[in-house]
């Protein structure tokens, strides 16, 4: 039987989508040659809200693009299809926020840095996620976090985002 606990509800991912466009405004100064991607999928609805969160504050648009990382894995899964990236603007010259909802082990992140320098060569490659959950394999560090949850291996940590599965939650899950 799974255990199930709520870490955080609609208005704590509210506060904290809040917060971290706050810090990314705060750290660039503005939005002077900034620009978000998200990782698919909940990274792209995060980095969506971040950049709408954004326009509300600064009334300035921030470019946002959708990465799809799957032809830079390292893990040997093929891609099912074609590559489903959109981003519709250069990112080279750019300060680019990669949005993911959670970080673990930094082999998405390390993909997602792959497939945005294919692209171009931004001036600097930033990460916000929503969740960091530690169990780095990588010497990768988010530069944003919603919210720092330590975990075991045998813990599951799911995001749900209203846009996809019809509410904002983060639950963590122990596995038996």
């Amino acid at each position: 039987m799974e255990h199930k606990r709520i870490i955080m509800d609609e208005s704590a991912v509210a506060r904290a989508v809040t917060r971290i466009t706050y810090e990314i405004l705060e750290r660039n100064k503005g939005t002077e040659g900034l620009c978000l991607v998200g990782i698919y999928s909940r990274g792209v609805l995060l980095a969506e809200r971040i950049a709408a969160r954004i326009a509300e504050l600064e009334h300035e648009v921030v470019p946002c693009g959708r990465l799809d990382i799957t032809p830079y894995r390292d893990d040997a899964r093929s891609s099912d299809g074609e590559e489903r990236t959109e981003i519709g603007f250069s990112v080279s010259g750019k300060r680019v926020v990669i949005v993911d909802d959670v970080i673990y082990t930094g082999r998405t992140t390390r993909a997602a840095i792959d497939a945005l320098i294919s692209r171009g060569r931004p001036d600097c490659i930033q990460l916000a996620v929503l969740i960091d959950r530690g169990h780095r394999e990588l010497p990768i560090r988010p530069d944003y976090v919603g919210k720092n949850l330590p975990t075991s291996s045998s813990e599951t940590v799911r995001v749900r985002i209203r846009e996809q599965d019809g509410e904002d939650s983060v639950v963590l899950t122990q596995n038996n």
